[in-house]
């Protein structure tokens, strides 16, 4: 790799959300509204944080598993879906590798692909389930897709799945937002990393948790090269408490259902708007500089999906509560 190139990956790639207090924030896809509790879990585990996590995790990996339908062992805590991201690249790819990666979706992919030596190789979103994953050390899907918002027919992930076990190539889901639907998690197939993780559907990005899952050697790779006490005290607790909060995920499965239909409606008078099974919208636009002005004059954020490979003109617009989406659609006058 040249020494720009190095930099160019050296330098992250751009995500969104805002620090701004006064602006109202749909450039990132976290839920606006987190599980009752949360304060009171986290002050009482505060208080244990004097000493050393339990590295098994007991109660978070019991979370983690009645949330996806695995077993416990299966689950390796992470501090982040990123970080169980970077644990299932780096068990599976090494220098010289081909990785199949969907695009366009998350740019991380790709990154950490090429942080381990490997080549990313760049099939589009909707066809990626066709391609043939011979000859790839790793597979690459996310599940509802981010950006385009789309969630895989569960058989045909399946099918995709099977197809690379016998190929010998690892298949990594990214499942982010597959909490948000009410379809079931690949965990605990033969050969597949789970990526998961709790700032999305628990509207707690600073929290720092997630977890990937694998089953048999696969799982004890992941398991030998997890860093010791991933998660912190505080961090564990509320991630278990967090996961254990039924009512509130069908509560906002329903909130985002009924918001993303809605918006999806008054957006299409001006824009197009791709169909969704996510916490987001994906807007094809004439101009994407001119919707930031205008959105940003009303003290709103979208965020520039050009820097997704494949789109040109496009922003992507997070589905939020009713008072904040009437507040977007305001700003664009639909």
């Amino acid at each position: 790799m040249d020494s720009e190139a190095l930099a160019r990956l050296e330098a992250g790639v751009h995500h969104g959300s805002r620090d701004d207090p006064e602006v109202v924030d749909f450039s990132a896809n976290t839920n606006p509204r987190a599980p009752a509790g949360v304060a009171g879990v986290y002050g009482s585990a505060l208080a244990a944080a004097g000493s050393y996590p339990d590295d098994g995790y007991p109660e978070y990996r019991r979370a983690a598993a009645d949330a996806v339908g695995c077993a416990p062992e299966d689950i390796v805590p992470t501090p982040g879906g990123l970080a169980a991201i970077r644990l299932a690249v780096a068990a599976a790819v090494s220098p010289g590798d081909a990785a199949l990666v969907a695009a366009p979706s998350f740019a991380e992919y790709a990154r950490e692909v090429r942080l381990q030596g490997g080549e990313p190789v760049f099939r589009a979103h909707d066809e990626v389930l066709d391609a043939d994953p011979a000859g790839h050390a790793l597979a690459v899907v996310c599940t509802p897709n981010n950006p385009t918002g789309e969630a895989y027919a569960p058989e045909r992930l399946r099918a995709f799945a099977d197809r690379c076990h016998a190929a010998g190539t690892v298949l990594l889901v990214d499942e982010a937002f597959l909490g948000f639907t009410d379809r079931p998690s690949l965990a605990g197939h033969a050969g597949v990393v789970v990526a998961r993780s709790l700032t999305k559907l628990y509207g707690l990005p600073g929290l720092r948790a997630g977890y990937a899952v694998a089953t048999d050697e696969l799982g004890d790779r992941l398991a030998t090269a997890r860093p010791t006490w991933a998660l912190g005290t505080p961090a564990a607790a509320v991630g278990a408490h967090c996961m254990r909060q039924r009512a509130f995920v069908a509560a906002t499965r329903e909130r985002v259902r009924a918001e993303r239909a809605r918006l999806r409606g008054r957006l299409s008078a001006r824009f197009e708007v791709y169909p969704s099974d996510a916490p987001f919208l994906l807007l094809a636009v004439p101009d994407v500089e001119a919707v930031q002005r205008e959105v940003q004059a009303a003290g709103v954020a979208v965020r520039d999906a050009r820097t997704f490979r494949g789109l040109d003109s496009h922003v992507r617009v997070a589905v939020r509560t009713p008072a904040e989406n009437d507040r977007l659609l305001e700003a664009l006058d639909v």
